[in-house]
Parts: C-alpha cells; structure tokens; sequence
C-alpha cells in the first residue's frame, strides 16, 4: 500500500499502464507518471523548505497530521 497519495496515484497508473496495449494510451500514461514525479519533486522542495524554516517540532507535527506536508 503506498504511503502517500501521489504513491497512490502512481500506482494506480501503473497498474492501468500494465493493463492496456494500445501504444497512445501507454504515452499517455508515461506521461502522466512523468508529471506526478515532477508533482513529488515539488512537494519535496516544499517540505524541505517548511522542515527549515520552522524550527516548532509541534508546529511541523500538526501540518504534518493535517496533510500539508510529509
């Protein structure tokens, strides 16, 4: 089970990448897992930048309970 929901969501493309032939649903799909994994990078930098810039564990614990970081 992923953890997180972009995992999720990639997983979920995979699967349907595994399960079709037809070679312009497949681009489409790649392409889509391409874009997700630059959504993650993003999310990434983001995290990063909240784990620097707030030194509160308690405040880092509570964006991170409410989904707003990983």
């Amino acid at each position: 089970m992923a953890e997180t929901t972009l995992a999720t969501i990639d997983e979920l493309l995979e699967g349907a990448f595994d399960d079709v032939d037809d070679p312009d649903v497949r681009y489409k799909l790649r392409s889509a897992r391409q874009l997700l994994q630059v959504v993650q990078q993003r999310q990434d930098i983001v995290d990063e930048a909240i784990d620097t810039a707030v030194e509160d564990e308690e405040i880092l614990k509570n964006l991170r309970d409410l989904g707003y970081t990983e």
